[in-house]
């Protein structure tokens, strides 16, 4: 038999009317459930508000099983109102699936990358996925790559969400938005309990066709264990996400996005090393008659190397050949970190990835803003012996700290004869001398 509980006070009108017709003619929830063919649970919840945006079907199998009237029937429909823009979103989100932006140009140099994340999103071998990286290292190009690619090959609904732009004015990208701020904690926390909850109407329009969900651009998680309860509410959703770090978020895979392979000392020029052909791609959109003898080479391969491997960094020096040579350009890069640093924005002042750096650099907890302070003045190397004499402190303890840093791409590993030594960007390194006003 059903135990019928007292309403609560934040109810929608649609409950308190099913509860209200069905008191009325002396109907449990048991019996309404026989005679409208709707769960007992179902109506439960709808009665205490745990559910709040009945499908069409649903008022209309509890409207017959109360056998309302005209007039009754259309006031419940009209109390069910509440859910009627997730129904016409969802009708339109089956019937037309949403497609992730269009890519303005072509990824260089990240096939690898792109093809390890399609391949996990796209099995369901992992459902949440988090591009991590220095800034202007291409997360947000990579994440648009996987979500063309899934939706091309396999009709995958993409939904698009940029954390620090505009969203489009349609109703399932306001639902989106708000539903990330809801998962994340950007949006004031939890929602108030009289208000809408943003998770159960996203879930209701994608439970049947789930999407890959893209969050581009977070920079602050404070709720991101919610993540984890939307993938176990929502089997077959997949979240692919853009962040300056790990969110911490449960079932968490960390993909650390490096920058592009650069010539090695020595190496011959060759345009086949994805960073060369960067450059060499954007110096022709503003030199055509870009044509390296032997000593220009050397000199690019130099570059590219004093730029890291960085894309956004690339673009903005090579945006410089409108006023340099590229002799001239080499010798700004190298005239020191306020030189490199000051090309880190194109000739119009456009790209400005420094701004970017000292924004990354500020948000540092303070023990490891001290570490990497120390690490540069001593030089672009170290290993963890040197991490534990410079801070005192043991090998795990020390190991957590430089997995933050390559965590967050301020910092690279490299594995020689069996050693692991650390490099310091040259970005890095030029951003942080010049916060501490230090000179090489």
């Amino acid at each position: 038999m059903s135990i019928d509980v007292p309403i609560a006070d934040n109810v929608p009108l649609f409950g308190s009317l099913v509860r209200r017709h069905r008191t009325r003619i002396g109907l449990t929830q048991r019996e309404l459930a026989d005679l409208s063919t709707v769960s007992v649970r179902a109506i439960r919840d709808l009665e205490q508000g745990r559910a709040r945006r009945p499908r069409q079907d649903t008022v209309r199998l509890i409207a017959d099983g109360l056998r309302l009237g005209t007039r009754a029937r259309a006031d419940l429909e009209s109390a069910a109102g509440e859910g009627r823009t997730s129904w016409a979103v969802k009708a339109g989100y089956e019937a037309d699936p949403p497609s992730p932006p269009l890519a303005v140009d072509v990824q260089l140099g990240r096939e690898a990358e792109t093809s390890v994340i399609v391949d996990e999103l796209g099995t369901g071998a992992e459902r949440l996925v988090t591009i991590v990286g220095i800034d202007g290292v291409g997360r947000t190009r990579l994440a648009l790559e996987v979500a063309i690619r899934l939706h091309t090959a396999e009709r995958i609904p993409v939904l698009w969400c940029p954390l620090t732009g505009p969203t489009g004015g349609d109703r399932l990208s306001t639902l989106v938005r708000a539903t990330a701020d809801q998962l994340l904690g950007t949006g004031g926390g939890a929602p108030p309990a009289n208000g809408p909850d943003e998770l159960a109407a996203f879930m209701e329009i994608v439970a049947d066709r789930p999407p890959l969900l893209v969050l581009d651009g977070v920079t602050e998680a404070a709720h991101a264990h919610r993540i984890g309860q939307l993938l176990r509410d929502c089997p077959g959703l997949r979240i692919l996400v853009t962040a300056a770090f790990p969110l911490g978020a449960p079932g968490e895979r960390h993909f650390l996005l490096n920058p592009l392979a650069v010539p090695a000392e020595g190496e011959p020029f060759t345009v086949d090393v994805p960073a060369v052909r960067i450059f060499m791609e954007r110096a022709r959109r503003f030199r055509p008659d870009v044509n390296p003898d032997i000593r220009e080479a050397a000199l690019i391969a130099d570059i590219c190397r004093r730029l890291d491997g960085v894309p956004q960094a690339i673009h903005a020096a090579a945006s410089w050949l409108v006023v340099y040579d590229i002799a001239t350009l080499h010798q700004c890069l190298h005239d020191g970190p306020a030189g490199l640093l000051h090309h880190l924005a194109g000739p119009d002042g456009g790209i400005n990835l420094r701004d970017a750096l000292d924004r990354r650099l500020a948000t540092l907890p303070a023990p490891e803003r001290e570490l990497l302070d120390a690490l540069c003045v001593r030089g672009e190397t170290f290993d963890l012996a040197e991490v534990m004499t410079l801070t005192g402190h043991s090998l795990p303890d020390s190991g957590r700290a430089v997995r933050s840093l390559v965590l967050r791409g301020l910092v690279r590993p490299t594995y020689t004869a069996g050693q692991s030594r650390f490099r310091i960007l040259h970005l890095v390194r030029a951003a942080q001398l010049c916060a501490l006003d230090v000179r090489v």
